[in-house]
């Protein structure tokens, strides 16, 4: 049975327990104090950070390298494309999503209230907020990231639409699209049973 290592208010395991939901299979999700982490944690993972995903023999860290692995070896409901040109456009959408929002999202993360953090947070809020505003858009037509289809980028990114009142991020009129897509994503069964108790009181 998989294993998942998930911190009950970390976004990237948000995206974990999500896929681990979605795919309606077996699996044991063991919680992971962020700021009392246990000596294996740093065992199984150089860098010392949740999820982890053990499987047998098998160890594996970095939400979108566990998520991809879950969806090939269980591919029904499939996440990522079939064809491979859509697949690898899918993984550059990832990355963009990791450097263009998940890098903030980090940041917020790790506030600690001094002075340069409150600027590197209102920064890491501005930065979001513009990224997000600009992707509205896509929704006016679309009911998911890639069309009429749930995939992988809709996982991805909804952790953060669900902490955006949790981390301070108004989003403008602009971005209605936008918050109606994530209403689309938050009613879905697997994104309900996703959510730990702390995620819950996130959102207003």
């Amino acid at each position: 049975m998989m294993v998942l290592y998930s911190g009950t208010t970390c976004p990237y395991s948000h995206r974990c327990r999500f896929v681990l939901f979605e795919k309606g299979m077996d699996f044991e999700i063991r919680d992971v104090d962020l700021f009392n982490k246990p000596e294996d944690i740093a065992l199984m993972n150089p860098y010392g950070q949740v999820p982890i995903l053990v499987e047998r023999d098998l160890i594996l860290y970095e939400s979108n390298i566990i998520n991809e692995y879950i969806d090939e070896r269980f591919p029904h409901p499939q996440l990522m494309p079939g064809d491979p040109v859509a697949r690898a456009r899918v993984r550059l959408f990832l990355l963009n999503f990791e450097k263009e929002l998940f890098t903030h999202v980090s940041l917020i993360e790790g506030c600690d209230g001094s002075k340069s953090g409150e600027k590197t947070l209102e920064s890491s809020r501005t930065q979001i907020r513009d990224r997000l505003t600009q992707l509205a858009p896509i929704f006016v037509k679309n009911k998911y990231m890639l069309g009429e289809e749930f995939s992988m980028l809709d996982v991805s990114i909804a952790p953060l639409l669900w902490r955006l009142d949790y981390y301070g991020i108004d989003l403008s009129r602009n971005a209605a699209p936008l918050l109606k897509y994530a209403e689309r994503i938050f009613s879905r069964p697997a994104f309900i049973e996703a959510l730990t108790p702390s995620e819950k009181v996130m959102r207003k």
